[in-house]
């Protein structure tokens, strides 16, 4: 027999038993005769059978299964948040679909349709902004949806995150003490709210309170790429900076490659604060100083309150901000 066309009338027909005992057997229930659950599980074994959840889901409604869709898989960052999301997701029995959507407006629509398609029970969205055609598919599928690390200005939807304002506002105001009066802020596109309203205003902020000139030249939009931070080094220190902060631990860590090849001296001649505390500011020599997000939290936070959305439980508070820190390393003068 054909693995691929197993099917449940298979295995009752084999076993010589209903296909209502199969699925009582299948799916744990406990009114099954023990003789007749050892048959039932023998072919089952036998034949290779897997119950088809999607099969399953239209009769029930549902599928147990949730759609994960991620920028950049390989960045730290979301590896990390996708790490928590899967350990909650085991513990109440749901499985994942993981979709990568390579920061492509236009690939984030098809991969979202793609696991709509699927039936998928919820989606736990990481994207670097929302644009209006996402938007409109969220609200069009009634699918429950939760942004992880991603922020909509709207509140249309469940999000997990820190206060990424306080945060940049924290960062600038270190290195605005350690002396430095011309701070770069390096940031992905500011078309995403998370850099462009909230980081931008905790750095204009900062600057405003420890009497520095906000400066347009300081302002640097780059991808979130080892590679791109460090083509951007030499923009950065004709800038006149002597200092950064940058809203991405990859993209940092090519700014320190760059600053180290031209022989500039971290963090006596230049100091960086970054954002993620991934695991790349602890191999970085020196050490990156970083904001500390709760990576994981953040997603294991998103995935449970998916579940509650998913099971219409009650919810105390849709948008979910969690603590941060600032853990000062060797990228930074003590």
């Amino acid at each position: 027999m054909d693995k691929q066309t197993i099917t449940i009338y298979d295995v009752a027909r084999e076993a010589n038993v209903s296909m209502a005992t199969v699925s009582r057997v299948v799916n744990g229930n406990p009114n099954v005769k023990p003789a007749t659950r050892k048959k039932v599980l023998e072919v089952i074994d036998r034949l290779d059978y897997r119950p088809n959840a999607v099969a399953r889901g239209l009769a029930s409604k549902k599928t147990t299964t949730v759609g994960v869709i991620i920028p950049d898989v390989s960045n730290m960052f979301f590896a990390s948040l996708a790490r928590g999301i899967d350990d909650v997701a085991t513990m109440y029995k749901y499985n994942i679909i993981l979709a990568n959507s390579d920061s492509n407006d236009q690939k984030e629509v098809n991969v979202l349709n793609n696991l709509l398609a699927k039936q998928v029970d919820g989606i736990i969205f990481m994207g670097y902004h929302i644009t209006d055609e996402i938007r409109g598919e969220f609200s069009r599928s009634k699918t429950p949806v939760v942004l992880a690390g991603s922020i909509d200005p709207d509140q249309q939807v469940g999000s997990v995150n820190i206060d990424y304002q306080a945060a940049t506002k924290d960062a600038i105001t270190l290195l605005a003490k350690n002396g430095n009066e011309k701070i770069a802020f390096v940031s992905g596109a500011l078309i995403d709210p998370i850099n462009g309203v909230n980081r931008l205003k905790g750095y204009e902020e900062a600057l405003a309170e420890n009497n520095l000139n906000y400066n347009e030249g300081l302002i640097f939009e780059s991808n979130y790429s080892f590679k791109a931070g460090s083509n951007l080094t030499e923009r950065i220190l004709n800038s006149g900076a002597t200092a950064a902060y940058v809203s991405d631990d990859e993209l940092a860590l090519g700014i320190l490659d760059g600053l180290l090849d031209r022989g500039v001296k971290v963090p006596e001649d230049f100091e960086i604060v970054t954002s993620n505390n991934s695991l790349l500011t602890e191999i970085s020599r020196p050490k990156l100083t970083s904001i500390t997000q709760p990576l994981y939290d953040i997603g294991a936070v998103s995935m449970r309150l998916l579940t509650k959305l998913m099971n219409k439980e009650e919810i105390g508070e849709k948008n979910v901000i969690l603590p941060y820190g600032l853990d000062e390393k060797g990228s930074t003068k003590k």
